[in-house]
């Protein structure tokens, strides 16, 4: 059995750990927090991805935790409605598709839940140093003693310490893509029932979504900026940077500002990592940490599913690494332009008179005859890049 390492436990790390021990191998999985990270916002699993959770059998389960939105209004800063629709969300597409829009930490944990047998799963440390040896891979750890494994995998997202380690800075490969997320968990304090409320000014969006049957929110706060500099470890300096952006708001920004003091906070920018190979020497990069296409694209989770999948089936159709590292490229390169390509379409500069056009288009859409028509249209984009990839049986 090849021994392999897998930097960080989100869902790229998850899922690749349970298909390489369903291929025989032994994977052990270090996560630099100190036991599953909860919070983040809503993800979405769609086209070829679906197929990759369904031969894991976790399928059913995501459905019955999916986020089940029924629709999405926008609102001026008094709270009057603007635009409201029920065919489809910001952050998930249509309501009535085959997708499946999750929160991000029941993702995480039923895909956790079915890829613990054999799977050694080390919380509170981290990769250190990489040596590579023509038999195989010393890893040294911020805690743990030095360790020798076959193979090492990165899959500890956009900011990678195994890229970094083993390719170089990050600066290479991260192309910031002009805007910033929050999101953070409150009390659902506007009662929504599986639904989505925005409130847009330019350059900024306020949000706010039901979740867990409606028993909390999550609420987003995005802006457009240059790349800031910050350190991405303290909260505190990131929720001033936040609040500073949002100075007189309208609608309900001063109670998430409030409300953001005291939660946990994901806060990132939407950057693509673009890069001209996946894998080095023994060592190989999946999800984020290789590709990820940022959260405009709305295929990042899609990617690291997928990514994970066919890394596993590569390395269990060639004995040699080298040939089946490969295999991974050679697999998977077109289907990440493809999706990367996604991000481009969303990244358009948030002008008073474009979010004014953009809420006119959402009043007239539900009487347009030909409604469904154009909304396939606008989505099949996203249609064909997410079934950009026929998954093999490995």
């Amino acid at each position: 059995m090849r021994k392999v390492l897998i930097s960080g436990a989100g869902i790229a790390g998850t899922t690749l750990a349970y298909w390489l021990r369903r291929h025989g191998f032994a994977p052990t999985v270090v996560e630099r927090a100190p036991a599953p990270r909860v919070g983040g916002h809503a993800v979405d699993i769609r086209g070829t991805a679906l197929g990759v959770v369904d031969r894991m059998g976790a399928l059913g389960r995501l459905r019955e935790l999916r986020t089940d939105m029924r629709g999405m209004s926008f609102v001026n800063g008094a709270g009057k409605t603007l635009a409201k629709v029920t065919d489809h969300t910001l952050t998930g597409g249509l309501t009535d598709s085959e997708d499946v829009e999750i929160l991000r930490d029941d993702l995480t944990e039923t895909l956790a839940s079915v890829a613990r047998d054999g799977v050694e799963y080390v919380y509170g440390d981290w990769v250190t140093g990489i040596a590579q040896r023509t038999d195989g891979v010393r890893v040294t750890f911020a805690r743990g003693e030095a360790r020798d494994f076959d193979l090492v995998v990165g899959a500890d997202g956009q900011h990678s310490a195994v890229r970094s380690l083993v390719f170089g800075a990050e600066k290479q490969f991260s192309h910031h893509l002009d805007t910033y997320l929050a999101v953070f968990t409150v009390p659902n304090f506007l009662d929504l029932d599986r639904w989505q409320t925005f409130h847009m000014t330019p350059g900024k969006l306020a949000g706010l979504y039901s979740a867990r049957n409606n028993t909390e929110a999550r609420a987003m706060l995005g802006f457009q900026s240059p790349e800031l500099d910050f350190d991405r470890h303290d909260l505190d300096q990131q929720r001033k940077l936040i609040a500073d952006r949002f100075p007189g708001q309208g609608w309900e920004v001063p109670r998430l500002l409030r409300e953001m003091t005291s939660s946990e906070l994901y806060f990132d920018s939407m950057t693509q990592i673009r890069m001209d190979r996946f894998t080095e020497g023994r060592v190989a990069l999946v999800g984020d940490a290789g590709y990820g296409p940022s959260p405009l694209s709305g295929q990042g989770t899609s990617l690291a599913l997928v990514g994970a999948y066919v890394l596993a089936g590569s390395l269990t159709s060639s004995p040699d690494h080298r040939a089946a590292f490969a295999l991974y490229e050679k697999e998977m390169r077109p289907f990440v332009r493809q999706n990367q390509a996604l991000a481009s379409l969303n990244q358009k500069k948030q002008t008073r008179f474009r979010q004014w056009k953009q809420i006119q288009s959402l009043r007239v859409l539900p009487y347009l005859p030909f409604r469904d028509r154009a909304l396939k249209a606008a989505m099949r984009p996203l249609t064909e890049a997410a079934n950009g990839l026929v998954l093999k049986d490995y």
